[in-house]
């Protein structure tokens, strides 16, 4: 469903708008992945294509340790310390942890790029109680959100929304384990920089060029026609997917 080595070297220069931009996830969306499992502070977590760790902070606010697992050095480099957040190079297919070593194991706005039989065998292998895929998509309801959806659709260089949604259908067939679905609303407010800024950590979008200004004239033209008092709301819908093994 992906190339795996153009995925992980794909974000390496998003590094900082992706750590800026990118919303962090409800907190429902994070209590659904822990439901069950106990004390948070017992648990052990891998977070898989950890990007900047923007979830793998939440885990470890909730009080889990938390192995991030990150092939692309420059995210890496762009990530906030947290004691309880152990960084490591590895893939979704060779993340290099023991059998049933952890606790919960989850990917965060990144299945995508890894959703192979394969990854989903390893995934299988490391997580002794629970694998889940957190996911947000627009909800496109919203009217800025919309207008946002039909410039990213117009500038998009790639299927990666494709790929996504195919992900999704893709980890509810996960053959391991019954699989569970949830969801839940969010909005992300943000001046014109953030929805430029939301843009340019999106990899297949321009972020050089004629086509970059074209995409900021037009995305400038819709935050213009909706914003009310220098700010926009863009409406998202996480999706929370969870296989229990026990």
């Amino acid at each position: 469903m992906s190339d795996e080595h153009h995925s992980t070297e794909r974000f390496g220069s998003r590094a900082r708008a992706y750590a800026v931009y990118r919303p962090e996830y409800p907190a429902q969306a994070i209590d659904a992945a822990l439901e069950g499992l106990g004390d948070p502070r017992s648990l052990t977590v891998a977070d898989v294509g950890a990007g900047t760790g923007i979830s793998a902070r939440l885990f470890a606010g909730r009080g889990a340790r938390v192995v991030a697992v990150e092939p692309n050095a420059g995210m890496r480099a762009a990530a906030q310390d947290h004691p309880l957040v152990q960084w490591r190079d590895g893939t979704a297919e060779r993340m290099g942890l023991p059998d049933a070593s952890i606790d919960l194991l989850a990917a965060c706005q990144a299945f995508h790029w890894f959703a192979t039989p394969a990854a989903m065998d390893e995934f299988a292998r490391v997580a002794r109680r629970r694998v889940a895929v957190l996911q947000y998509e627009r909800d496109e309801r919203d009217a800025f959100t919309k207008s946002y959806g039909d410039v990213v659709r117009a500038y998009a260089r790639d299927d990666t929304e494709a790929l996504r949604a195919a992900a999704l259908t893709a980890f509810a067939a996960f053959r391991h384990a019954p699989v569970v679905r949830a969801a839940f609303p969010s909005r992300q407010t943000l001046d014109r920089d953030g929805v430029l800024g939301r843009a340019a950590s999106s990899s297949y979008l321009p972020d050089a060029g004629p086509e970059w200004l074209a995409l900021q004239r037009d995305l400038t033209a819709a935050f213009e026609r909706h914003q009310r008092d220098g700010a926009v709301d863009l409406a998202t819908m996480t999706f929370v997917l969870t296989a229990d093994f026990a």
